[in-house]
Parts: structure tokens; C-alpha cells; sequence
């Protein structure tokens, strides 16, 4: 009878001892995203995850998993709705598809012409109402990220517009970008990005437009005999989660979560200029591919040669947003 009731306390005592434990198991967020560490997103998404759990106490664990280790860019955005991952960092461009066409107000060549122009944008009043356009589709829209101003790219020497004419170019999903493209003649090809350097080294795109960040990261100066430094588009990335996961946390958690975003975008954005001016470099340094720097004249070509794509997609964008856009940055397409 004694040696039952001493079995029966020992178990008892294991299981309280147990119990903290468990409940301090840390909730975990999946981050998913299609680039390498070593980008300014990838490094950025890295420093939010050391952040959140020094912050959280080990409550709150990131587990970041780059360059398409659990999903492509096609499949990542369907992944986060489902709740099979928790956290996305998408480019901008992915949200047309999904059926909120506001955002490919950021694809449109030449909108913004600097960082200064471009965060009165994304960290004004304009940023914060395009996220809330997200929630009914499931997603909670946290913070913007920068990765840098777009350049062109083949294995020809681009300067003009009539030098793009013919070309095949990887785009991402957009009617924007494919638009953009149409615009100089080329035939634009919709392309995973995980797809995009073995498709320029067989020859099945002639060419495509990245950040220095991508293009060095994805070794895509080993396949590509010319870049143009055009900066001609920006690319960014949306910090997003999925709704349901995010109104589900208490509100301590969404608040350490809320300001490591804080400190991580600040640093996102420092990191990511450095990063693609360290990468044109590199790119310049391998010997593999020439950098053409176009002259004023030769961007104002340009410029004018994409100037319509901003009127065809007025209606699909919403000519008031745009409107909202010029007003902050000083763009007029009917100027050029």
C-alpha cells in the first residue's frame, strides 16, 4: 500500500514537472521566402528572427527557410493563406494575382525615382490603406521591405529602346511588367524565380530585370554578357502573415512581434542599398558581364517608351491611387 501511494506520487510529481514544459512550448512561425540568405530579404529575415526570440524569452520561434526551400514564389502565397506557413516576405508584384491589382502601382516603371520618393509611399498613409485592401483575402500586412531599383539585363548591350525589341525576358506574374515589356518590343516570359537562372543559361529567356542583389546572388553575371543600369523599376517586398494565426496570438506576442518588425524593416532598408551597391561591384569585379551606365538622354528614352503603360493600367490600378502616388512623388506621365 505504501510502496502504490509512493509510485503514485512520483508520477505526479513527474507530471507537474512536466507541465511547465509544455507550456512553455514556443509558439512557431514559419517564414518562407525564394531568395538566398545573403540578399538584403534573406539577411533581413534573419536579423527578425534573432530579434523575436531574445525578445519573446524563446515564447516566440522564427524558422526561416530560404531560397524556396518549402515553397516557390508561385505556390508561397496559397501556402500562407491555407496556414501552411505563417510569414511571407512577397514581392509586390504577387499581390495582382491574388485580386488585389493596387499593388502593382509599385511595378509601374519610373513612379519613383529615389528612396525619398519611394517611403513617402510605403510608410505613409498610401502603404498603411494597400495593406488593409489584404485583409479580407486572409493576410495581415506587417511592414514594407526595400531590395533595390531593377536593372535589365541580357546577353546583348541594351541602351535604347530599339535594342529590346525581339528579346524573350523572364518576368514575374504582372500585368504591369508585361506591359513594361510589350512597351520596348520584347516577348515577356512569367517565370518562377528558382527557374530563372537555368532558363537564361539555355537560352529559353534571352534576358530579365533584377536587383543587383538577385541578379549577383542568383549567379545570374555567369549567364548574363550585359547588364543595364536602368533602375528603372523598383522592387520591394510585403512582410505579411496569415490573418487567422495573427488575430489567434495574444496581444503581448503581436506586440514583440510588431516592434522587432520595427527594427528589422529599419535594418532591411540600410542593408539593402548597401548590399546591391557591394553586388554591382562584384558583378563589375567577376569580368563576366559589362556594366553599361545609360546617360540621361538614353534613361529619358526609356522613360518616354514606357510612359503609356502607366495610362493602360490607370483603370486597374485605380486612377485615384495613382493620382495619390504623383501627388507624393512628383511623377507626371504626361510630362515626358
Amino acid at each position: 500500500m505504501i510502496r502504490r501511494s509512493f509510485l503514485a506520487a512520483s508520477a505526479l510529481s513527474l507530471l507537474c514537472a512536466a507541465l511547465p514544459a509544455a507550456a512553455q512550448s514556443p509558439v512557431v512561425i514559419k517564414f518562407s521566402h525564394v531568395v538566398a540568405k545573403d540578399t538584403p530579404k534573406g539577411l533581413a529575415a534573419d536579423y527578425f528572427a534573432d530579434l523575436v526570440a531574445k525578445r519573446s524569452g524563446g515564447k516566440l520561434k522564427v524558422e526561416v527557410y530560404p531560397n524556396s526551400q518549402l515553397y516557390k514564389d508561385g505556390e508561397e502565397m496559397e501556402a500562407l493563406q491555407l496556414g501552411s506557413v505563417q510569414m511571407l516576405a512577397p514581392s509586390l508584384a504577387k499581390f495582382g494575382p491574388l485580386g488585389v491589382p493596387d499593388f502593382e502601382a509599385f511595378d509601374l516603371p519610373f513612379i519613383f525615382d529615389d528612396y525619398a520618393e519611394l517611403h513617402k509611399v510605403t510608410q505613409g498613409p498610401i502603404g498603411k490603406a494597400l495593406f488593409r485592401k489584404l485583409e479580407p483575402k486572409g493576410i495581415v500586412g506587417l511592414a514594407y521591405w526595400d531590395n533595390a531599383f531593377k536593372d535589365f539585363s541580357a546577353n546583348k548591350p541594351l541602351k535604347t529602346p530599339a535594342d529590346f525589341k525581339g528579346l524573350k525576358m523572364r518576368i514575374q506574374s504582372s500585368k504591369v511588367l508585361d506591359s513594361q515589356m510589350r512597351a520596348l518590343g520584347v516577348n515577356p516570359q512569367v517565370m518562377a524565380f528558382s527557374e530563372v537562372y537555368q532558363a537564361l543559361s539555355t537560352g529559353v529567356v534571352d534576358g530579365t530585370e533584377n536587383p543587383p542583389s538577385n541578379f549577383y546572388t542568383q549567379k545570374m553575371h555567369e549567364v548574363q554578357k550585359f547588364m543595364l543600369r536602368s533602375q528603372h523599376g523598383y522592387l520591394g517586398y510585403a512582410v505579411i502573415v496569415n490573418k487567422k494565426f495573427w488575430d489567434g496570438l495574444p496581444a503581448d506576442q503581436r506586440k514583440i512581434l510588431d516592434e522587432a518588425m520595427v527594427e528589422a524593416t529599419k535594418y532591411a532598408n540600410d542593408i539593402a542599398k548597401k548590399k546591391n551597391d557591394e553586388d554591382v561591384e562584384a558583378v563589375r569585379k567577376s569580368g563576366k558581364t559589362t556594366i553599361i551606365v545609360p546617360t540621361a538622354a538614353e534613361r529619358l528614352e526609356l522613360k518616354k517608351a514606357m510612359a503609356k503603360v502607366h495610362k493602360e493600367h490607370a483603370g486597374r490600378i485605380g486612377a485615384e491611387l495613382l493620382q495619390s502616388i504623383y501627388k507624393e512623388t512628383g511623377f507626371d506621365p504626361d510630362k515626358l
